[in-house]
């Protein structure tokens, strides 16, 4: 993807600013690393987490009527694991401390997850390799097939007095 330097210079840049984040990675929502700054952290494996985790977070959103998923917050014995938004295509993950400042955290977040965004959605609008592929578009929908419906048999009322079997 053309804009990998400058999405990896946001990830380096953000990582000077909140000294508690021990990671940074940009994915496209399908799972594919577009940039990572993840010491001791395989990016592969932690880019298909995110989009496998989105998944799940974006259809609670919906089913929940909160609308469209800005974020994810998992926090755990060692530390937070914030995903953002970041444009049509693509989220931003980052690794932090226990001790990080949430607040700060979301703050450089979000900022950064704006920029990235940018930079991946004018990289696919010029038509750049497909290292971020948007969602897959979905298909048109289908207009219904026309219902056909079989003719009934005329129904004809036999004599309440006789049955099928007189003759």
């Amino acid at each position: 993807m053309a804009a990998e330097p400058e999405i990896l210079a946001e990830l380096q840049r953000l990582r000077a600013r909140v000294p508690q984040l021990t990671g940074a990675l940009a994915a496209s929502v399908d799972g594919l690393v577009l940039a990572h700054d993840t010491p001791g952290v395989e990016p592969e494996g932690l880019a298909a987490l995110t989009a496998t985790a989105l998944g799940v977070a974006v259809r609670m959103a919906d089913l929940t009527g909160r609308g469209a998923l800005r974020e994810l917050l998992v926090r755990g014995v060692h530390g937070y694991v914030a995903t953002y938004a970041a444009g049509r295509g693509a989220v931003l993950t980052l690794l932090a401390e226990d001790r990080a400042n949430v607040g700060r955290l979301h703050l450089e977040g979000r900022r950064a997850g704006t920029r990235i965004g940018e930079l991946v959605d004018a990289a696919m609008a010029a038509g750049g390799p497909a290292g971020a592929p948007a969602r897959p578009a979905k298909p048109p929908a289908r207009a219904p097939a026309p219902r056909t419906r079989t003719p009934r048999a005329t129904r004809t009322t036999g004599s309440t007095t006789g049955s099928a079997t007189d003759s």
